[in-house]
């Protein structure tokens, strides 16, 4: 599965972090970084991340 991230969008609040730690992480600059191929057995923990996100930045294809 494909995670997109739109960046332009995002603004670091974090809450996708709490969701799927493995997936998506804060950088030591506090900005976003994010797997953006997923193994399937994660898709539980990503589209609550995705629900999660305040401004609906995070799209899962696949």
């Amino acid at each position: 599965m494909k995670v997109i991230v739109d960046m332009d969008v995002c603004k670091d609040h974090g809450q996708c972090v709490f969701s799927a730690p493995e997936v998506f992480r804060l950088d030591e600059n506090g900005r976003l970084a994010y797997e953006s191929d997923v193994d399937e057995a994660l898709r539980d923990a990503v589209e609550e991340a995705a629900d999660v996100c305040p401004l609906q930045a995070i799209t899962v294809e696949g």
